[in-house]
């Protein structure tokens, strides 16, 4: 048995290390990491413009590995599904600082706020990074920054929402976006004015969104599906330049098995509207989320997008304030660690006392069904039909009255006969 464990332990040595002479170096965790995720790359990545699109802000739908169509819980939803502010059980204002790669910055803002089954959202996403220019001599040419802003405008619709089937939420982005490029030098190292303006650029996208739940393979009791589908279609818009924008359609499931527990995910096709041929892989993303306490979520995600892109987050809640803060392993471009941070603070501002009406309507429901155990018809009704004025989608209140009209009328058919005799 010992000799057995040796040969196993040198094996796993020698599949982590290589021998240079009498020298025995021992790879590092993350190109074992590479070796074991290495895929062929896309000869189609980066064709398109506007890809800050495409990177996320920050916060719980980054934490799950972006795999948040189908989830949408929070500010985080407006990138990865416009459906979700119909259903947002909060207004919330989120600010988002996401450290990029090496110089690159990204900052942005969402609000968001539901009236009734509307939900509106706007936000914004500002990248940037430094530009500087030195000619053949080491001598400064030009300085700035190149940056990228997106300005977005969301609004959603619940339809048909009941208390046993939720409905289906459908939502629409509009997308303003502006590539600001620096001035920058010809051959001979001599600024060229306007430069920068031409390689500029503007664009109109727009995205749509769908989403719905169920109860499938539920472990626990609560009111709230546990199973949802998403569906997202995101940067639609005409070329820029002559380069397309980064469309991409995406499907994504979310499933609750337990209350603390959520895993998702979604798969993603890219598309090149200006050539289909030139369209990016499909990709995936996986998400976990647990509840440890009221206050205190941990999440995690993988990405699969020609490389692995590994997330963890954590999000702890001091009312009225969230804080989610994660951390990325992202290989899915280079061969190469690419650690980074991201920070979310977000403000959850009320619920524009939702809360409270619906616990007036199940005490009224409550109330209705004490009267109609007591034999008082009529009280039950009125009880059940102010329920129903809170809240026109609570179905056993209208099922209770439709109960309750049906015992009226047996009891005057009754009274009628024993008239007629």
């Amino acid at each position: 048995m010992r000799n057995r464990f040796m040969v196993i332990l040198l094996l796993a040595f020698l599949a982590l290390g290589r021998a240079t002479g009498q020298q025995f170096q021992i790879s590092s965790v993350y190109e074992t990491i590479v070796n074991l995720f290495l895929f062929d790359p896309d000869p189609n990545k980066g064709l398109s413009v506007f890809l800050s699109s495409r990177i996320p802000m920050g916060g719980i739908a980054e934490s799950m590995g972006t795999a948040y169509t189908a989830v949408c819980l929070d500010a985080s939803f407006l990138e990865s599904n416009p459906a979700g502010s119909a259903v947002l059980p909060n207004t919330e204002l989120a600010l988002y600082h996401n450290n990029w790669i090496a110089d690159t910055r990204i900052e942005g803002i969402v609000y968001t706020s539901r009236f009734g089954s509307l939900g509106l959202g706007i936000g914004g996403k500002w990248l940037y990074l430094p530009f500087t220019e030195y000619d053949h001599m080491g001598l400064r040419v030009t300085t700035g920054y190149y940056s990228e802003m997106l300005a977005i405008a969301n609004a959603s619709w619940h339809l048909i929402p009941g208390y046993y089937f939720y409905g289906i939420v459908i939502g629409a982005n509009v997308k303003l976006a502006y590539r600001s490029v620096p001035d920058y030098g010809d051959e001979n190292g001599v600024l060229i004015e306007g430069s920068g303006a031409d390689q500029s650029a503007l664009a109109v996208m727009l995205d749509a969104g769908f989403l719905t739940r169920f109860d499938l393979f539920k472990f626990y009791s609560s009111r709230e599906q546990n199973f949802s589908v998403g569906l997202s279609l995101s940067n639609l818009g005409l070329p820029s330049l002559g380069e397309p924008m980064p469309s991409e359609i995406t499907m994504g499931l979310a499933w609750s098995p337990l209350r603390p527990l959520l895993f998702s995910f979604d798969i993603t096709q890219p598309f090149n509207l200006v050539d289909l041929t030139q369209s990016e892989d499909l990709y995936f993303g996986f998400g976990y989320s647990m509840q440890l306490t009221d206050f205190w979520d941990l999440q995690a995600g993988l990405l699969f997008k020609g490389g692995p892109r590994f997330t963890l987050g954590s999000s702890i809640a001091v009312n009225p304030l969230v804080l989610v803060v994660n951390y990325t392993l992202d290989l899915t471009t280079l061969p190469a660690p690419l650690n980074r941070l991201s920070l979310e603070l977000r403000f959850d501002m009320g619920d524009s006392g939702r809360r409270d009406i619906m616990q007036q309507v199940d005490n009224l429901y409550i109330l209705g069904l004490e009267a109609y155990a007591s034999g008082d018809i009529e009280q039950a009704i009125a009880f059940w039909q102010e329920a129903l004025d809170l809240n026109p989608y609570f179905d056993p209140a209208r099922e209770g009255i439709d109960m309750a009209n049906a015992t009226l009328d047996l009891q005057r058919r009754v009274q009628d006969r024993n008239l007629d005799n």
